[in-house]
């Protein structure tokens, strides 16, 4: 279909242009209709977040979505497009994108009273329509609002009062679009107090001169629950204003937080992809060392611990085991728990520390949190099942060393040793698995009995006796590995 390209002929089409939150509402009913799903890729949120998400723009409200970090919400807020026209039109040339049947900007008004049916038209794609600013503490007014230009004025021989010497800001370029400030309480309160305004009067004082912009405009913010008191705040009369306060969360579930983590990390990789496995209880090991932290009380809840951590985890752990299969020249890259005591550089950096963490320290905690981890997900796969003699073959001095770069050959000679190690550690398993997968299987179930303190493990990956005494310091935060320096 043929755009208009004239406002006479967009009259003659019969389009009737809708406020933005109307438009949005309307496209939203529509989808909902034929059963869309609204935010692709959102995982998690289904019975939560999106049911929320979906009153309030049923009912024409400006949102907050209030959060920790890693939960989402900047890419919610972009989805919020996917609910716009595909197109709108609107006068060529403004800066504000000016509704044809309703211009509000002086250059839009005088362009119509000018050209009439002939003004011309220029069509905006849905994208283009979408505002986005980080709030920081530097931002002013004029970014947001806009200020005098006085090279407009010069150039065009007008007062400074004048309505055409205004350079508008973000907010009068997102009019008939939507406007996202992310990290809100960072914003000042005097550009708060212009948000408001505009918000519900319609006004605004550029450099003393008022203006009159009753802008169409959807208001989405974001802000993370710890900026109200750490960094800023947001003023009552804006939060007034807000119609909704939506608040996000971390998955709730192992398995939400797998599929995110399959979804989000780099594992594509070209040479790689065909020759990847990456076992499920690896998947799980790397979820649960989030949730582990998120519970810890050396790591500060308040900052959160962001859905990024398990991913960039992940990636690291098949970075190791792609560095592994690199050295030995081995086919297969099937990743395990030595890889993922590999990945701490990718945990540590991703924890906010209470003052009990500090005295630790990120790396002793991260170490713990893999073993607590692997400790649970052992718990889960391997129930009920006896590994007395597994334990008893360390208990008489035995050792095993699985360094992160020994090949699999290696590791599988030295696993034989142990009895009954790898028959039972692949009983949950399908028996028929290749090499690289029951090493993997079994360095599981020596990490969970390390979990359970019935062995011990050193830096080096390797596996002994644990001593009485240890034994009984199941209370432990962790436990120093080796630090008698008797395994060698």
């Amino acid at each position: 279909m043929e755009r208009a390209r004239t406002f006479g002929e967009l009259k003659a089409g019969g389009y009737q242009s809708v406020s933005v939150k109307d438009e949005l509402r309307a496209n939203l009913i529509c989808k909902l209709k034929r059963r869309e799903k609204l935010f692709p890729g959102i995982v998690g949120y289904d019975e939560t977040v999106v049911p929320q998400l979906i009153n309030a723009i049923l009912s024409r409200h400006n949102l907050i979505l209030l959060g920790l970090r890693g939960q989402a919400k900047s890419r919610i807020i972009r989805q919020l497009t996917n609910l716009l026209d595909s197109q709108i039109p609107v006068i060529a040339g403004s800066e504000i994108n000016d509704d044809p049947f309703l211009p509000i900007s002086a250059y839009g008004r005088q362009t119509l009273e000018l050209h009439q049916d002939s003004t011309p038209i220029a069509w905006v794609d849905r994208d283009a329509r979408f505002v986005e600013k980080l709030a920081t503490p530097d931002v002013t007014i004029a970014d947001i609002i806009g200020d005098v230009d006085p090279i407009k004025a010069a150039k065009g021989g007008h007062l400074l009062s004048d309505e055409l010497t205004i350079h508008y800001g973000l907010l009068p370029r997102a009019n008939r679009g939507i406007f996202a400030i992310n990290e809100l309480p960072d914003l000042a309160g005097k550009i708060q107090v212009g948000l408001f305004n505009i918000m519900q009067e319609g006004d605004v004082q550029i450099k003393g001169y008022p203006v009159r912009l009753p802008l169409d405009v959807m208001l989405v913010f974001s802000a993370n629950p710890e900026d109200y008191t750490a960094r800023g705040k947001i003023i009552s009369p804006l939060k007034d204003r807000i119609g909704a306060e939506i608040t996000t969360h971390y998955p709730k579930e192992i398995s939400l937080a797998v599929e995110i983590t399959k979804q989000e990390a780099w594992l594509t990789r070209e040479g790689l992809q065909e020759r990847l496995w990456i076992p499920e209880f690896i998947r799980e090991t790397v979820e649960q060392i989030a949730f582990e932290a998120r519970d810890d009380q050396r790591i500060d809840k308040h900052s959160g611990v962001s859905q990024r951590l398990p991913i960039t985890v992940m990636e690291s752990v098949v970075s190791n085991a792609e560095r592994r299969s690199l050295i030995t020249e081995e086919q297969m890259v099937v990743p395990r728990i030595a890889d993922i005591y590999a990945a701490l550089p990718s945990m540590t950096g991703k924890m906010e520390l209470e003052y009990e963490g500090e005295q630790v320290g990120a790396q002793r905690i991260a170490k713990d949190l893999i073993k607590r981890a692997a400790g649970e997900i052992f718990e889960g796969y391997f129930v009920g099942i006896d590994f007395a003699k597994t334990v008893a073959w360390f208990d008489q001095g035995n050792n095993v060393r699985l360094a992160d770069t020994a090949s699999v050959p290696e590791c599988m000679l030295l696993l034989e040793a142990v009895p009954e190690l790898i028959e039972t550690a692949l009983i949950p398993f399908d028996s028929k698995r290749d090499d690289a997968e029951t090493v993997a299987a079994c360095e599981l179930v020596l990490e969970g009995l390390y979990a359970e303190n019935k062995i011990s493990r050193n830096e080096e990956g390797g596996y002994t006796a644990v001593t009485k005494a240890r034994k009984d310091r199941r209370g432990m935060i962790y436990d120093d590995l080796t630090e008698s320096g008797r395994y060698s």
